[in-house]
């Protein structure tokens, strides 16, 4: 590996993707199964991963995954098949995620907290064949006549109808990886759209070998550092931040099932973590819920947040209780596979309204509705390009247009960069709730809600909330003879993920208002229910 002191000597502008022209590092991992590559090569007999009473070093992590990717070819994987998972945290996700990459497929990591609905999308739409699913999870898997390309199903713990994992872990190891090119896609995520309609951003070898140097680079990570990763690994931060950061630079992830602010600082303590990537949420619950003096968390340098802004007095508190632990602000999106900005630790306090300054290799502009830049300190839309920015959506050309150009893409938010290049979020144009760090487009919750019995229409708008940010509420225009609450909170639980169903309602037998094109004024609504105009 290079050396990462000085990173901004280590970049050079590079053509890829057909039209883009971008800063790379010269000296980088070819691919995915690339950066364990190097970590075995580098740090054998160290400690990769740590799940409960599993523990991995590199050496025999490398061997895990020969032996699940030999698994997968034996049912037909190979280069550039789709492979989905519908898996929680835990080591099966960092294995087979590894295993494809050696192979040169692509995973397709799913939410386990969505329903069926958003699952068969994501299957079909990727044309996945292949599914490793939970045992828990096989209820929301469709039916085999609704997903044609899936060919192989194969569930961790019992299941009927599907494989067993540990006929995977038995096969003999794969010898020969992939010829996988560094442009080639390497995980579809998917994330929901304005339209409502799930979109597959494809991240690529050189996306996520530049986001995860990124985050090494910026926050100084080494071999020494061991990271719990609790956000889910299906999530760009998880996955990126989380666990191919970690490997790229040679440390130790140890995996949490769910956050539990008192579980996550004990297991914080006994592994001695000196990094963490969260959203504010979290920070928050473990002031709330712990007596942070209750625990060793000497170790805890690096206090990564993204999603979402960290509130000023969490701050202040933090910094107060843990005077080692420098807070930084990651801004990105599942489009930039993750950091687009970072706050350096010392900046922190006094610019907690910036979202720190772009990552090596970032350019991004603030744009007008017409396509042009701004002058420094006005508003406007962010434009970001770099090579981390992913190519494009999985078949999508439409939104492609939509949403991309000249290699930058459109982000939606609204903000401004200052003078000495600090950038700042203000707003966002695309109509969005930030619950926690989940982002929830209020078209899709919306669609769901005109489909019940009884409701002639619906606007879904962001409740502020002290904890998560922000929370779901739905005003709906209802027919009292027709309508019944349970009936559709029960239809929204089948429909939706948890955290996109709305907490609080706001019934009227009246329309709701609308300007003179017929879009109804949210603005509106949320003034006379007294929750601030967006």
């Amino acid at each position: 590996m290079s050396d990462r002191t000085n990173p901004d000597t280590l970049l050079r502008m590079e053509h890829h993707y057909g039209d883009r022209v971008v800063a790379c590092y010269a000296d980088r991992p070819r691919n995915v199964h690339g950066l364990l590559v190097d970590a075995v090569a580098h740090y054998p007999d160290s400690n990769a991963l740590v799940c409960g009473d599993v523990r991995m070093t590199y050496a025999e992590l490398e061997i895990e995954v020969r032996r699940v990717a030999g698994g997968l070819a034996a049912r037909g994987v190979g280069q550039g098949d789709r492979v989905a998972m519908l898996l929680g945290n835990g080591v099966p996700f960092v294995v087979v995620t590894y295993a494809a990459a050696f192979l040169g497929a692509v995973t397709v990591p799913l939410n386990t907290r969505d329903q069926m609905p958003g699952i068969r999308h994501a299957l079909v739409n990727s044309e996945a064949m292949a599914l490793i699913v939970e045992a828990e999870f096989c209820d929301i898997v469709p039916r085999p006549e609704e997903t044609p390309n899936l060919t192989a199903q194969i569930s961790v713990g019992p299941a009927e109808g599907f494989d067993a994992y540990e006929t995977l872990r038995l096969s003999n190891p794969s010898t020969t990886p992939g010829n996988t090119g560094e442009e080639e896609v390497a995980t579809i995520l998917y994330t929901s759209g304005t339209t409502g309609v799930p979109k597959g951003a494809m991240l690529t070898g050189l996306g996520i070998v530049h986001s995860a140097t990124n985050f090494v680079q910026t926050m100084s990570l080494g071999p020494d550092d061991t990271t719990i990763v609790v956000v889910p690994m299906n999530h760009v931060t998880g996955l990126v931040a989380g666990i191919h950061t970690l490997i790229r630079c040679g440390g130790c992830i140890v995996v949490m099932r769910a956050f539990k602010a008192q579980k996550f600082l004990d297991c914080a303590a006994r592994h001695s973590m000196t990094y963490s990537l969260m959203v504010p949420a979290m920070y928050n619950l473990c002031l709330h819920q712990a007596d942070l003096s209750a625990y060793d968390l000497s170790a805890w340098r690096v206090g990564g947040y993204g999603g979402a802004p960290m509130p000023a007095a969490t701050i202040e508190r933090l910094g107060a209780a843990l005077p080692g632990l420098g807070l930084m602000n990651a801004y990105g999106a599942t489009e930039t596979t993750s950091p687009a900005t970072i706050m350096p630790a010392d900046q922190t306090a006094q610019r907690r309204l910036s979202v720190g300054r772009p990552v090596p290799g970032a350019e991004i502009c603030v744009m007008d509705d017409a396509g042009r830049e701004v002058p420094r300190g006005d508003t406007g839309e962010l434009w970001i390009r770099g090579a981390m920015v992913v190519p494009g959506y999985w078949r999508n050309p439409q939104a492609d247009a939509r949403e991309f150009a000249a290699g930058f893409w459109k982000s939606g938010d609204i903000g401004s960069i200052s003078e000495d290049g600090f950038v700042h979020v203000l707003d966002r144009k695309k109509d969005m709730i930030n619950r926690g760090g989940h982002k929830i487009f209020t078209a899709e919750v919306e669609s769901v809600l005109t489909a019940c019995p009884g409701v002639i229409e619906a606007a879904v708008v962001a409740k502020p909330c002290p904890i998560l940010g922000e929370r779901v509420h739905a005003v709906l225009s209802v027919k009292p003879d027709e309508f019944e609450v349970s009936a559709v909170k029960n239809h929204c639980a089948t429909q939706l993920a948890d955290y996109q169903c709305p907490e609080s309602y706001t019934l009227s037998e009246t329309l709701l208002p609308r300007n003179a094109n017929g879009k109804i004024l949210k603005r509106q609504i949320k003034e006379e229910l007294g929750l601030g105009a967006r």
